[in-house]
């Protein structure tokens, strides 16, 4: 059973994958998103559900520094409620603080331009979330 990882932000979803043994998660893509347009997120999410043969998900939960949800919390909550209603799978809900600063970092070391960073931030962030949790069940 492979196990997804979104980091689901505003405007894009970033999707990152397991392996079949799940120890080590591959970025996918990132899902273009209007936040609350979850029909539309989820018929392009599909696809790879099936392509993968999903068994679980994982959501980063963004929270405060200080372990409290914010705003942005309550968001990816919301869309993990629908996701778990639309795909009947259990998700597991993963604390990102900091992620996308640290695929920020990972992109600056590979020396990624500014253009190119922009573009794969959000999967690099699903990627760090995924193996966050993967490494948490070893």
């Amino acid at each position: 059973m492979k196990i997804i990882g979104l980091d689901v932000g505003e405007k894009t979803i970033g999707v990152a994958v397991s392996d079949a043994f799940g120890w080590t998660a591959q970025g996918i893509t990132t899902i273009k998103w209007a936040e609350g347009d979850y029909d539309a997120a989820f018929r392009e999410l599909d696809q790879y559900m099936i392509e993968h043969e999903v068994g679980k998900m994982v959501i980063g939960l963004p929270k405060n520094m200080n372990g409290t949800i914010g705003e942005r919390g309550e968001a990816c909550q919301h869309f993990a409620a629908k996701a778990e209603a639309h795909y009947q799978k259990p998700i597991v809900m993963w604390d990102e603080r900091l992620t996308t600063m640290a695929a920020e970092r990972v992109l600056l070391d590979a020396d990624v331009s500014r253009s190119k960073r922009k573009k794969v931030i959000d999967k690099m962030a699903a990627v760090i979330i995924l193996q966050g949790y993967l490494d948490s069940q070893g």
